[in-house]
């Protein structure tokens, strides 16, 4: 068999329906045996630091995974950061690099660079060494991309391969589905802690959302009466509007859940990392008991100690607990983890109620809540890095573990709407709205045109507030530069008129009512939108209000 024709049937038996990439020569053969099928769609983006991004966002939304094509060197090299971003979120894809012939390596052909090169930035790296082990290594690569913990496979294969006719080698079937089942002596132990505490709270990071445990989370954070806190990838793995959620750790939560945490006599941390981003450089408080459930043992005791560390799958560990926590008497609460939550939630509403009903100029905090108001509630939301974010994560609620998509640790600019993108595609249902800033825009403004030429009917919401504001307000603020410092405003872009050259519909919206109307009309357009929101400049950035 012809290995173009074997590398597709493959990704096809393994789920993959939906290829990202950008056509290049080295790649043709791919694209030849895609255009000449119907179970498999290739998309043609504009730059391969979409591509990857693309696949993040298909696979952040859904249960399935998509892949990346690329050409080798610049192609490779472009889509890093992408892929990066899924091995920071343990996010799975598999990335098809073509690579140089194995007789010209290390003679500076074309494009040519090490194949180790991109070991740091995916959970594999395979380089196909044979072509007659090609099949075989793209099922493995499959069967790694999706086993626990879960993240990108890049699947070297030299260009000359892909055109030979050779007897394939076939690999043996293996299961994906083999979760790590948790200790139940250590479950026991966990639950016996647990059962004790009279102010429990629980800590639910993107490994809850990885594992589809967003049920057993409900379940447990109800039995113990806990509040729940997530990590940035853990937004929404249980609904904002649940009585038992207290919001987001980032690095502008609020004094009050930062106390929650803290004032809490045990912490359970599940599908968490306690990554040094979302915990301030492991300078948040967490009390004495903590019980972390992680899938990866480095993590434990990385940045904080715990009294019980888990092993295991994030699902498989909050089932287990909520039987054995069934089987045992409670300690009664001083205060129930409702009002705990309640009070949080309350306190974040009245530290930037001055902020949502600013008017003129209109701040990002206000047009969020607007949006919100909007937007159907199964709707999925794609947000960019930036300052609106970052407000975002503590006043914009999200609805379920595959409703909200926004880069954790890696926290790259320019996701919003490549992301968006692979979130429409593998929810072709499903309202699908991207968040981005103007400065993030501007890194994958190429993207508003996929999204045209692919019939995306994707809504883009750009902030613009003509500034890297962010950026802008620490240099003013902590160093000897301007207020300011990084504003284009006296070289405004004006996005309705790019957009709009490019095909894709698009207003300007510049108060609440504006925006409601705007946004309701871009939802039921059915084709690729974009609504401009002008914010101000110098409104407060989210880490330093939020502490005041």
């Amino acid at each position: 068999m012809r290995v173009n024709r074997a590398v597709i049937d493959r990704l096809v038996s393994n789920g993959v329906d939906t290829v990202f990439g950008i056509p290049g020569k080295q790649s043709l053969p791919l694209n030849e045996e895609i255009g000449s099928r119907d179970d498999i769609e290739f998309v043609v983006s504009r730059h391969e630091t979409a591509v990857s991004h693309q696949a993040w966002g298909y696979a952040e939304t859904s249960d399935g995974m998509a892949a990346t094509v690329v050409i080798p060197g610049p192609g490779d090299m472009n889509a890093m950061n992408g892929l990066k971003n899924a091995y920071n979120d343990c996010t799975p894809l598999l990335h098809i690099a073509i690579e140089t012939e194995p007789d010209l390596r290390g003679g500076d052909a074309i494009h040519e660079t090490p194949p180790d090169t991109y070991d740091p930035v995916v959970k594999e790296n395979v380089l196909v060494e044979n072509p007659e082990s090609t099949a075989a290594e793209i099922d493995r690569a499959a069967a790694v991309a999706q086993s626990e913990p879960q993240g990108p496979v890049r699947v070297g294969i030299p260009k000359n391969f892909l055109k030979m006719d050779v007897a394939l080698a076939e690999r043996g079937s293996s299961s994906v589905e083999g979760r790590i089942e948790p200790d139940p002596e250590t479950v026991s132990r966990a639950a016996d802690l647990l059962a004790s505490a009279s102010e429990p709270v629980i800590f639910a990071g993107g490994g809850v959302r990885s594992a589809d445990a967003s049920d057993e989370l409900r379940a447990v954070a109800e039995r113990l009466d806990a509040p729940v806190v997530t990590s940035y990838k853990g937004k929404g793995v249980l609904a904002e509007d649940h009585d038992l959620s207290a919001g987001c750790l980032s690095g502008s939560a609020s004094p009050e859940l930062l106390s929650c945490l803290a004032e809490a006599d045990i912490v359970l941390g599940v599908g968490t990392d306690f990554d040094a981003l979302g915990t301030r450089g492991f300078s948040v408080e967490f009390p004495d008991d903590l019980i972390h459930v992680t899938l990866d043992a480095n993590d434990i005791g990385t940045g904080y100690d715990p009294t019980i560390g888990v092993v295991a799958d994030a699902k498989l560990t909050l089932s287990a607990m909520d039987d054995a926590l069934a089987d045992r008497e409670l300690e009664s609460s001083t205060r129930s983890g409702v009002e705990r939550a309640r009070y949080v939630r309350e306190r974040t509403a009245e530290r930037v109620s001055e902020l949502v009903d600013a008017r003129d100029p209109l701040t990002s905090v206000g047009a969020l809540s607007v949006i919100r108001n909007v937007l159907p509630r199964d709707a999925i939301v794609t947000a960019d890095a930036g300052g609106f974010r970052v407000w975002g994560l503590n006043t914009f609620e999200a609805y379920g573990p595959h409703r909200y998509v926004n880069p954790g640790s890696w926290a790259t600019m320019g996701t919003g709407v490549p992301s968006a993108i692979g979130a429409a595609l593998s929810n072709p249902e499903t309202p699908v709205v991207a968040l981005t800033g103007d400065g993030g825009l501007m890194m994958c403004l190429h993207e508003l045109h996929t999204a045209v030429a692919e019939e995306v009917p994707i809504v883009v919401v750009v902030f613009n507030n003509e500034d890297y504001a962010l950026i802008s307000d620490e240099a003013g603020r902590s160093y000897d530069l301007q207020p300011q410092e990084y504003e284009w405003g006296d070289s405004p872009i004006d996005f309705v008129a790019v957009a709009e050259g490019m095909g894709v519909d698009a207003t300007r919206a510049d108060g609440p009512d504006e925006i409601r109307d705007a946004l309701s009309h871009a939802l039921t357009a059915d084709r690729p939108s974009l609504v401009e929101i002008r914010t101000d400049p110098t409104e407060p950035q989210a880490s330093e209000w939020m502490s005041e």
